[in-house]
């Protein structure tokens, strides 16, 4: 009992044989995830300020392109470049986002796409059920381990072990930030309307819940609604709304017909910002050699057309 505890802030605590483990929601482990949510009950007393929904907006558009950007295209898929400090600081990013360490999301969606809606892919709406694929799996004992043996190729960096092993830690810091501005704002600026606990409701908690189902929608929604260009083996669908939220993840069914490109929306009226951003990242040299769309994928989609 008491190592449940300790597990939320040392993930890596009693974890050896995740196999063994039961695959079913862990309530002391996810005490905290739920208090997140009962958190966000709190605009019913801290009030509204446009200070504090910008806040949370800007918080939540720079934490989803950590987390699409890096923990998803780069750490899960190597679709570019980057040094050392750049996929750290990203990496401490996408980790003030409560989803969980670098190397274990990465370890989970390589899985993912190793299965993808088959029995052993753990958020499969088509195997598992809604609930299940958007929120329920990440509550389970089995699938809070991190399998470092899948993303071995960025275990050698003890940086990103630690973002890994001590996920609690940058979130955090960051509730304590977003307090911290507030209550100088309210001091310095009370014209803003805003102060401590008013900006840590709405810059942390509420931000990072609406982050947190905004992504979730891709392992849930994604597999359900939406059209498909191409026939893959699994039921990936493009979404042009999940795709708005996402920063360009609902572009899903062309990402998994060809998952090594930093691209997702494949054609230039598919929006896909996060590529933008990492576009423009590669222009001022803190990424590089972006792996574009094969020429023989655009060849595909014409020979469809050409057929129809």
């Amino acid at each position: 009992m008491i190592a449940k505890f300790v597990q939320w802030f040392d993930t890596d605590i009693g974890t050896k044989n995740p196999e063994a483990l039961p695959d079913q929601p862990d309530f002391i482990r996810t005490i905290p995830f739920a208090l997140l949510h009962v958190a966000c009950l709190g605009v019913i007393w801290v009030g509204f300020s446009w200070v504090a929904a910008i806040t949370a907006a800007v918080l939540y558009f720079i934490r989803m392109f950590a987390i699409t950007g890096f923990y998803h295209r780069y750490f899960s898929h190597r679709t570019f470049k980057t040094s050392r400090a750049a996929q750290f600081i990203f990496g401490l990013l996408g980790s003030s986002a409560i989803q969980r360490g670098p190397l274990w999301w990465a370890f989970h969606h390589r899985n993912h796409h190793q299965h993808s809606d088959e029995e052993p892919d753990v958020h499969s709406p088509i195997k598992h059920g809604f609930i299940w694929s958007h929120i329920g799996w990440i509550t389970s004992s089995r699938n809070f381990p991190t399998d470092y043996k899948v993303v071995k190729d960025f275990t050698q960096y003890p940086e990103l072990v630690f973002l890994n092993r001590f996920d609690m830690v940058v979130p955090v810091v960051l509730a304590a930030i977003t307090f911290a501005f507030g209550a100088a704002l309210g001091h310095w600026w009370p014209d803003s309307g805003t102060n401590g606990p008013q900006m840590l409701i709405w810059g942390f908690f509420v931000s990072t819940i609406v982050l947190f189902h905004c992504t979730a929608s891709i392992n849930s929604l994604a597999h359900l609604i939406g059209k498909r260009r191409f026939t893959t083996s699994d039921k990936s669908r493009n979404n042009i709304f999940l795709a708005l939220i996402t920063l360009g993840e609902g572009w899903h069914n062309n990402h998994h017909h060809y998952m090594h490109s930093a691209r997702q929306g494949f054609y230039w009226w598919e929006i896909d910002i996060t590529f933008y951003v990492l576009k423009a990242m590669s222009w001022v040299g803190i990424i590089w050699d972006l792996k574009p769309v094969p020429v023989k994928i655009y060849d595909e989609v014409a020979r469809q057309r050409e057929q129809r």
